[in-house]
């Protein structure tokens, strides 16, 4: 992605961005003027951020956070607040993903989706919304991550297509919310992005399908009408324009970015 000055003097928090889809969107932000809290549950920073890091010194930080536990999202906000101000736009993105056929999905894989997907989720942005009113924060914004997976219902995939769903529905109700502060809040509908995550996906298919290591992603992968699996870049491009002042009368939307899996 070409650099420029989209994000020029803005502050992007972003969570679950230790790689994957997290850190491409931090790194396009920065390419676009933007200063980034990176947030992720790894107590060290991982590599890859490491390298960001290193890359672009004095214009990003790193803040070990786990979203569900008692006071992390006060401490986040403060570290973040600390590094660089007042948030400007959050890329709201942590998220786990587990499956199981419906006749066996149990009460901890419930918990565990919900506590992150759901109520981590939402009091994260919760959080920085109270600051973004509080501040009075010029050109706020907030990014919500939601999936393919929350605009329909999947046999194997039922919490987590519901936690996503809940993404889409707060979403709106919370774009309504803060309308009246000027503050825009959206999401994002990924399809299958090719992730490192997706080695965990598809060996999870393969067990509860039956299916050779790979071929589940092969096969997803063929059915996108675009002919393949996205890529973190892809959805780093849409995050990009929904943060900026280019799309400064979208509010309360879901943008799919998904090949055409899905259509609306």
């Amino acid at each position: 992605m070409s650099g420029g000055q989209r994000l020029a003097d803005r502050h992007v928090l972003l969570t679950g961005a230790g790689g994957g889809i997290g850190l491409a969107v931090a790194e396009a932000c920065i390419a676009e003027g933007a200063v980034c809290s990176i947030v992720d549950i790894a107590p060290a920073r991982p590599e890859p951020v490491a390298a960001l890091l290193e890359r672009h010194a004095g214009r990003a930080t790193y803040i070990a956070a786990d979203i569900t536990a008692p006071g992390a999202i006060d401490r986040m906000l403060a570290n973040a607040s600390a590094a660089f101000g007042a948030v400007h736009c959050l890329f709201n993105n942590a998220a786990v993903f587990d499956l199981a056929p419906l006749l066996e999905a149990d009460e901890a894989s419930f918990d565990r989706l919900f506590a992150v997907n759901v109520k981590g989720f939402f009091f994260v942005m919760q959080a920085v919304l109270r600051q973004m009113v509080e501040q009075g924060t010029p050109g706020a914004s907030i990014i919500n991550m939601a999936s393919q997976a929350g605009r329909r219902g999947e046999a194997l995939v039922a919490h987590y297509c519901a936690t996503k769903a809940a993404v889409i529905s707060y979403t709106q109700s919370a774009a309504l919310a803060m309308a009246p502060y000027g503050i825009r809040v959206n999401a994002i509908a990924p399809g299958v992005v090719d992730t490192p995550m997706w080695a965990h996906v598809d060996s999870l298919f393969a067990r509860a399908e039956g299916l050779p290591l790979g071929e589940k992603k092969k096969r997803v992968g063929e059915a996108v009408p675009l002919g393949r699996m996205g890529t973190p870049s892809d959805v780093a491009g849409a995050a990009v324009f929904l943060a900026s002042d280019e799309a400064r009368y979208i509010t309360a939307q879901c943008l799919n970015v998904d090949g055409g899996n899905v259509m609306s």
